[in-house]
């Protein structure tokens, strides 16, 4: 359970300070499905009909979404 509580205290960190983040960082999934408010289904469907950015591999095992993308993204839907 300690993995977990210390999950949800980085995603909980990453949104509390998302607006002063710079554009060029990158956000995992569990800080894309709470900015969302979707399932990671959601999310990955999203990634494929374009209407969520995709994301970039960061290293062999890792991806993360640019985070100057994901506020461009998400300000056009707020404004739809």
């Amino acid at each position: 359970m300690q993995m977990k509580s210390d999950l949800n205290r980085a995603t909980s960190e990453a949104l509390s300070q998302f607006s002063i983040m710079p554009d060029s960082g990158y956000i995992r999934l569990p800080v894309m499905i709470r900015l969302y408010g979707v399932s990671a289904a959601t999310i990955w469907r999203g990634v494929k009909n374009s209407s969520i950015p995709s994301p970039d591999r960061i290293t062999k095992r890792t991806t993360g979404w640019n985070i100057g993308l994901v506020r461009a993204n998400l300000a056009a839907k707020a404004v739809k």
